[in-house]
């Protein structure tokens, strides 16, 4: 059990290690960095991921399979780097696996976290919500931002977590039960994604060979996004967490070339979309708020 005195505390839930530094590494950085008690749920060690070191191939589920142990070792590693000390697996390292990518026959291993009972993952989640008593929960939306089973699955335990945490007479022996105040999930606005991907062109980089936003499944409308996170000061230290992933991601990738090209407006700013409490000000110049404790000092 960890003693939580930190005023503010926000809880992000994601799938596989790699997930949280993409979606929400600025936004984690900068909370950590301003005292705010981050904590990290990961939710399978992502043994289905593919390997991009040549040296490491040996790793991969249809070798050795034990990625899931090295993905843990640079998930710490990313997590040094964002500041973040209270990082979990669901239920403990290992308890789900990966499922891989949708259609995959690794979503039907009985071990896989598609096939996961919801209410009782929920219940691993809930014991922490009970303990860490966050103000703030962030996760996927109910597509998992892009179809990904994992994605999908970590936005319903999260969902029901959430609901069953406040619930009295939901094993009590989990700890008081705990409202979260807000919820979000992770979203990205279209016209955003289009001034970073004309940029990109602009500088004769390409960004996973898309030609348009349309291709993009993750984009959502801009009247969608209620809030924008403005974490642009902490954008080289998200770069250093997702190169901590080395298995995952590569430093001359879409990733960075965006960075590159378009510096702290691409990854700096971290958007999301409340999907339980209310917006509050201060809001930007386009409406949405501007944190995540908005409203909650």
């Amino acid at each position: 059990m960890t003693d939580v005195l930190a005023a503010r505390r926000a809880i992000f839930v994601h799938a596989h290690p790699d997930d949280e530094s993409i979606a929400n590494g600025a936004t984690m950085a900068r909370y950590a960095a301003e005292g705010v008690h981050v904590t990290l749920v990961t939710c399978t060690r992502g043994e289905e991921g593919e390997v991009l070191v040549p040296a490491l191939e040996h790793l991969a589920a249809q070798h050795t399979d034990e990625l899931g142990a090295h993905r843990e070792q640079e998930l710490a590693a990313a997590m040094a780097e964002l500041g973040v000390e209270d990082h979990r697996f669901l239920g403990g390292a290992g308890r789900y696996r990966d499922s891989g990518m949708m259609g995959e026959p690794t979503n039907s291993r009985p071990d896989c976290f598609w096939q996961a009972d919801v209410d009782e993952a929920a219940g691993h989640l809930v014991a922490v919500l009970r303990e860490v008593r966050p103000q703030v929960l962030a996760t996927y939306n109910a597509n998992g931002g892009y179809g990904h089973p994992d994605h999908i699955q970590a936005h319903r335990v999260a969902m029901r977590a959430v609901e069953l945490s406040a619930d009295p007479t939901y094993r009590p022996e989990l700890g008081e039960a705990w409202l979260v105040a807000k919820v979000y999930e992770s979203a990205l606005p279209r016209s955003y994604m289009e001034r970073g991907l004309e940029a990109m062109k602009a500088s004769g980089t390409d960004f996973f060979g898309v030609d348009s936003v349309d291709d993009f499944p993750f984009v959502d409308p801009d009247e969608s996004v209620t809030t924008r996170v403005d974490a642009r000061a902490y954008e080289p230290v998200k770069m250093r967490a997702l190169a901590a992933h080395a298995t995952q991601v590569t430093v001359d990738g879409p990733f960075f070339a965006l960075s590159n090209n378009v510096g702290q407006e691409a990854w700096g700013y971290e958007f999301y979309r409340l999907v339980q409490g209310r917006t509050a000000a201060p809001f930007d110049e386009d409406g949405r708020e501007d944190g995540l404790f908005n409203g909650l000092e």
